[in-house]
């Protein structure tokens, strides 16, 4: 992936006020998830714009909350609300290019990836971004674009390579992860598809299903016509 260096404010107001004014000064609110999980009740301190979402928890029959049947307690996530000025991720968003980001908050760097982007369903501006927060140690859930290389044998006998799926969903460490899916088409014959059950890259895991059409080389008109030729 391609890497990228980003300045982030800690955000402690959530309220609808604080976001339309924080908008207004021409930044992004955002959260940094992904973080630090820790066991509950936490006794640290957190930072600020910190605050713990909690995870594995298992509630009895009354409702109660429980500590989970798998680690014997409850455990949370630090999450951290951020914001970002709009200038400084228009190159993440408006890319099909994918990044490590390196950033900048409370005096250190984290590495993170983009997740999700929500928009402004009239005006197209971005409201809020999701930012996964990546490490080492944990693989993470990523859309690649694809990239078609080669020259198909059914696209020289008339036929016309088409492309159903731009992006596929991949899981790995986050160093792991390519800027791009590269599948060579040059075996492709007239008629014939490539499945993502039929890809493999090392290192990644392919999550979308198996039987989902990549790409494929559809028969034209003239193509028809020159197959029925050939077969009469």
């Amino acid at each position: 992936m391609k890497k990228y260096e980003l300045k982030a404010e800690a955000r402690q107001e959530v309220g609808k006020k604080s976001l339309k004014a924080l908008r207004a000064e021409g930044k992004i609110p955002a959260v940094l998830n992904g973080g630090k999980v820790v066991d509950l009740p936490y006794t640290g301190t957190l930072k600020p714009g910190e605050r713990l979402v909690e995870i594995d928890v298992v509630k009895d029959a009354k409702g109660r909350k429980v500590a989970d049947k798998l680690h014997h307690k409850s455990r949370g996530i630090i999450s951290t609300d951020i914001s970002v000025k709009e200038e400084d991720v228009r190159k993440l968003i408006y890319t099909p290019d994918i990044f490590e980001i390196d950033i900048e908050l409370n005096g250190e760097k984290r590495k993170a990836v983009m997740k999700d982007l929500q928009f402004q369903p009239v005006k197209d501006t971005v409201l809020h971004i999701d930012f996964l927060e990546v490490g080492p140690d944990k693989p993470i859930v990523m859309e690649v674009p694809v990239q078609i290389e080669g020259h198909a044998e059914g696209v020289k006998a008339g036929g016309k390579l088409q492309l159903t799926m731009r992006k596929l969903k991949v899981k790995a460490i986050y160093d792991q992860i390519p800027e791009r899916l590269v599948v060579n088409v040059d075996n492709l014959g007239l008629g014939k598809s490539i499945a993502v059950g039929d890809l493999h890259f090392e290192g990644l895991e392919l999550i979308n299903a198996k039987n989902a059409v990549v790409c494929s080389v559809q028969l034209t008109r003239a193509a028809r016509g020159a197959q029925a030729k050939a077969e009469a």
